[in-house]
């Protein structure tokens, strides 16, 4: 019986900040619009790759999250 072991990377990297429109709803803050990318990896092969964007308030720093 062979045990594999699963070595799983996952590294995420701020490439810029910039303000958004619009303000918090639970303290009228100012909105940071924060560029993040995010690769995943298998045993140092390079899996996925994704460019996110995140928004949180600049006062009470929560997270803020989109509906479509």
């Amino acid at each position: 019986m062979v045990l594999l072991a699963f070595a799983c990377v996952a590294q995420e990297t701020v490439l810029g900040n910039q303000q958004a429109p619009g303000s918090c709803p639970y303290c009228g803050g100012t909105v940071v619009a924060t560029v993040v990318e995010s690769r995943r990896g298998f045993c140092c092969l390079p899996v996925c790759v994704k460019i996110m964007r995140r928004y949180s308030c600049a006062a009470c720093s929560r997270r803020l999250v989109l509906y479509p």
